[in-house]
């Protein structure tokens, strides 16, 4: 379930004011960002003004109206492409905002605590928040630990634990609590938090061009000064010839041969990348993150949080022997029921799950919690002094020497330590029962999704803070190519430099304060939804589902959106080229009666060649916008045989397309009596 979901093209709750938007991208001022429709939209209104010369002159009117309209029509479509990729985008950021309330606030003032609007906060107010009440705003769990229901945000159901300290302790306004109490230091004022962030992005109101958008603009800019040059030349024939070349017609003629069809798209294939990532409820910062996804060669992941869950698991119960399993999991169970912590909590699980034993009814004689000093804890209970924790202290309380413990139990803890757990002893006074193994548990289907970045050509690099044999372990059983341990955040920042110095493109995935040096230093940096406020804000992704696999779509979508301008692209070019061997014989066959050869489709005249023409060059912009917005289809093939796909489908297919449909529209224009 995702709370972020797709529109349809046809929903008129994006196609009527996508109508009125694409009014208002006329505006010259927002038009010159994109230099070919500009060009259109300047040639649209000289046309329009000899248009109405010809009104009051008594010129040919209807012909020189008709292609102003057709000129115009080709503006309009091509800012309503835009306009209908940012329409989806504002249909999924008004959905998110319905997810916000009006809040109340409880905020500590001089050891006080008041009543306040959530939007009265400022960043350092301290609020407290109790079981059912939502978060007021961003911020940072600085005393307790409880349950949150971030379904608001994420869409998933299952809730999260936030508590002070460490990686889990960023809280997001709008979530609510479900367990306990938080005291909660604010990290963001009113309107910039992290919902609102997410609302503006999703808006396109800070989309930026990548460098390849750049580049191919410049291309196209290119492409259209030289038609420019090509069509004023022209201009000198019209003494020479009996061909009609008024300005109406060299000026339709420029925009037919311009690369109007990707010019009139480019802006909408990149929304449409952005729009494609929020339905996978991952939100990018901007344009270039998307493309550079698109051509990712290594990623790196941070364990703990990413690769794992980041909590030490009991996974097995492991007796000396002459101890039944069942013996050893009785006592840990009993031994655990004054531990809260994670770990305490997960060995009761593990009794009572995967062993069935049932919750010991009987009155313990004393209780022995744990706590980080004695790092044991345990219970006296009918004679028996049962206690478990870290294995040299159940050893001293056994008054057992380390060099004196069984040889069975010595190699148990060893095998343990060396697969990258953490042994717990579990005695009966001076009585070894075993071990139990706990385990960073590595989140499921994990190594198959590693399997197939590594089919995509991707390198999967794991780092940790662990020693390496720990990390080797985690690395092996989580499937990464490679791995960096006991890596500071200097090393992971030097890591990702080196790699980007020989020419590699990063991914970064993390969720902790330590991950935001690396996560601003790749070239596509994946916060966790899940991290810290430090590592979303450095990062140019957030993942809502804080799934550290999802760079698979994330990869994908930005291989999609490269694919899809390269496909457009090289249909728009072959569509010109089409054009112009279509157009050019039709114009000058009167003059040069042997390039009726070259005229092929045998169009009825230069009036309705041109005519034709522009009327063709409009609609097939409105017949590309829902492949511009859906994207070509991604396959994971070579560079080679995705230039000769290209080439096949979309290079013949552009040079075919215009001399079927051109013929057709001409067909029509004759029928019509339009010229």
């Amino acid at each position: 379930m995702t709370t972020l979901t797709s529109r349809s093209l046809l929903d008129p709750a994006i196609l009527l004011p996508a109508a009125k938007a694409a009014f208002v991208k006329l505006d010259p001022r927002q038009l010159v960002r994109n230099p070919v429709i500009f060009v259109t939209e300047v040639v649209a209104a000289l046309v329009t003004l000899f248009f109405l010369r010809d009104l009051a002159t008594g010129g040919n009117a209807v012909f020189s109206g008709q292609v102003a309209a057709w000129l115009w029509f080709t503006v309009l479509f091509a800012t309503f492409a835009e306009a209908v990729a940012e329409g989806r985008g504002k249909a999924q950021a008004d959905a998110l905002r319905r997810t916000r309330s009006e809040l109340t606030a409880r905020r500590l003032t001089g050891g006080r605590e008041e009543t306040i609007a959530a939007t009265e906060l400022k960043v350092g107010d301290v609020v407290i928040v109790s079981a059912g009440d939502l978060i007021p705003g961003d911020g940072e769990v600085i005393e307790g630990i409880a349950s949150v229901n971030e379904s608001a945000v994420t869409g998933e159901s299952a809730p999260v634990i936030r508590e002070s300290g460490g990686d889990r302790s960023a809280v997001t306004g709008g979530t609510q609590v479900l367990s306990d109490v938080l005291k909660i230091r604010i990290a963001a004022a009113p309107g910039s938090s992290f919902v609102d962030r997410m609302i503006a992005l999703i808006e396109g109101a800070e989309r930026q061009r990548t460098p390849n958008e750049i580049a191919l603009s410049i291309l196209l800019s290119g492409l259209t000064l030289v038609f420019l040059i090509a069509v004023v030349t022209l201009w000198g024939l019209a003494g020479y010839s009996q061909t009609v070349l008024s300005v109406t017609v060299l000026s339709a003629l420029l925009v037919t041969l311009i690369p109007t069809t990707i010019g009139g798209l480019l802006s909408a294939i990149g929304i449409a990348g952005m729009d494609r990532l929020v339905r996978f409820n991952v939100i990018a910062t901007s344009g270039r993150a998307v493309e550079a996804a698109g051509d990712v060669d290594t990623l790196l992941l941070d364990k703990t949080g990413t690769i794992t869950f980041g909590n030490r698991m009991a996974s097995e119960f492991l007796p000396v022997a002459g101890v039944a399993e069942s013996e050893l999991a009785s006592a840990a169970l009993l031994a655990s029921a004054a531990d809260e912590t994670p770990e305490g909590r997960s060995i009761v699980a593990l009794a009572t799950g995967s062993l069935g034993l049932a919750q010991p009814d009987a009155r313990p004689d004393a209780v022995v919690p744990f706590s980080a000093e004695t790092r044991l804890s345990g219970v006296d209970i009918g004679g028996r002094r049962l206690r478990k924790g870290a294995v040299d202290t159940v050893l001293r309380f056994a008054g057992i020497a380390v060099g004196d413990a069984p040889a069975e139990f010595a190699r148990a803890v060893d095998g343990v330590a060396r697969t990258g757990g953490t042994p717990l002893a579990v005695a009966d006074g001076d009585r070894l029962l075993g071990i139990v193994h706990l385990k960073d548990v590595v989140k499921p289907g994990i190594k198959e999704r590693f399997a197939a970045l590594r089919a995509m050509g991707i390198r999967t690099v794991m780092v940790t803070g662990d020693n390496p044999v720990t990390a080797a372990a985690i690395a092996s059983e989580a499937g990464v190519d490679d791995f960096l341990a006991e890596a500071t955040p200097e090393h992971k920042l030097a890591y990702i430099r080196n790699e980007q110095k020989g020419g590699r493109l990063i991914a970064m995935c993390g969720d902790g304060t330590n991950d935001a040096p690396a996560l601003a230093q790749a070239d596509v940096g994946v916060a966790m939804q899940t991290g810290t406020q430090a590592a979303r804000e450095a990062a140019n992704m957030v993942d809502l589902d804080s799934s550290p696999t999802k760079l698979i779509e994330i990869v994908e979508i930005g291989k999609q959106l490269l694919m899809t301008r390269g496909s457009l692209t090289t249909f728009s070019i072959a569509n010109d080229v089409a054009k112009y061997f279509a157009i050019i014989p039709a114009l000058f066959v009167a003059t040069y009666p042997g390039l009726s050869a070259l005229n092929v489709m045998g169009l009825s005249s230069p009036q309705s060649a041109i005519l034709s023409a522009v009327i063709f060059n409009a609609l097939i912009i409105v017949a590309l916008i829902p492949l511009a917005l859906r994207g070509v289809s991604y396959r994971p093939v070579g560079a080679a045989a995705l230039l000769r796909r290209n080439l096949l489908v979309y290079g013949v297919g552009g040079l075919a397309l215009p001399f079927a449909g051109i013929r057709l529209v001409d067909l029509a224009v004759s029928a019509l009596n339009l010229v």
